[in-house]
């Protein structure tokens, strides 16, 4: 027999490395954060190596520790999918998806009904997320973000879309108030959102437009704010295309200057380490490369 590791203590590891601290990794195993304590510190022992260090009230997984939980994180990984293939037990079939709330909103929640029809028995939990927010890695199994916001702490990430914003607004708005050239901007309020700065200051470069006269502005904390009011005809606003696509397809949103773009950026999908990728979630993924191509 090999001489094992105490493998509870690495349950236990894996997860207090996903979550980032042993508070929230006792919240999770549902146990004291002594408990965890001892795990780690068994583990530890048995190693003859730190994996956690202090920073100020917390024990953080030293880049050592990372580095070994994302080996274990795929060792563990072959070994469900060993077990799920010569036992009869059923797969995970629940998987917890973590996105910025405008792209769950408007891009992701409106094309599950495709990927339910071909995985009936799936349930997937959309976890919405602001751009301020920071996200304990623990509550979720796959990250949707933004390329240029991707922090350390993810065994595998790769591109599925790409996206670029120019103006956008309401069809019934522009029946009342045209935007046929640039000028035509002084009839409307310009919205700005206070978490995609520079968005406006961009658009307006790219378009070679100076506001002599002073143009009506409006600004608001988030986006989805912002797409609201611009979806009620109240304002026009700067916004991702294809994140938008399905507004765009149906004449609900108009982009009255779309050769002019600005802020590319691509979307990935992202695992924490210590997550064990399941059919389910090997499936989720390989359609959201599906969805993507499928995109404008």
């Amino acid at each position: 027999m090999y001489e094992l590791p105490p493998l509870s203590a690495i349950r236990t590891f894996l997860v207090a490395c996903r979550a980032g601290n042993f508070t929230a990794a006792a919240h999770e195993l549902c146990v004291t954060h002594g408990a965890v304590s001892r795990q780690i510190q068994s583990l530890e022992s048995w190693l003859g190596q730190s994996l956690f260090e202090r920073h100020g009230h917390r024990m953080v997984a030293t880049p050592h520790a990372q580095a070994m939980a994302r080996e274990m994180s795929t060792t563990l990984e072959n070994l469900v999918e060993i077990v799920q293939r010569y036992g009869k037990g059923e797969t995970k079939n629940n998987l917890r998806v973590s996105v910025p709330t405008t792209f769950g909103m408007r891009w992701l929640i409106p094309r599950l009904t495709d990927f339910h029809s071909n995985n009936p028995d799936s349930r997937i939990q959309i976890l919405t997320v602001t751009s301020q927010q920071q996200p304990n890695n623990s509550i979720f199994d796959i990250a949707i973000r933004r390329e240029e916001t991707l922090i350390e702490g993810y065994q595998s990430s790769f591109r599925f879309l790409s996206d670029h914003h120019s103006v956008i607004a309401a069809s019934h708005l522009l029946k009342e108030k045209p935007l046929s050239c640039l000028e035509d901007l002084y009839q409307h309020t310009i919205f700005e959102t206070e978490t995609r700065p520079g968005h406006w200051k961009e658009w307006f470069s790219a378009a070679n437009f100076a506001d002599k006269r002073g143009l009506k502005r409006q600004r608001f904390d988030h986006f989805h704010v912002t797409l609201q009011g611009i979806i009620d005809g109240l304002g026009i606003g700067v916004g991702p295309i294809a994140t938008l696509s399905l507004d765009i397809d149906s004449g609900k949103i108009k982009v009255p200057f779309g050769e002019i773009t600005v802020a590319h950026h691509h979307y990935c999908v992202s695992t924490p380490v210590g997550v064990q990728k399941t059919t389910l979630h090997r499936k989720f993924e390989d359609w959201l490369v599906a969805m993507g191509d499928l995109t404008l």
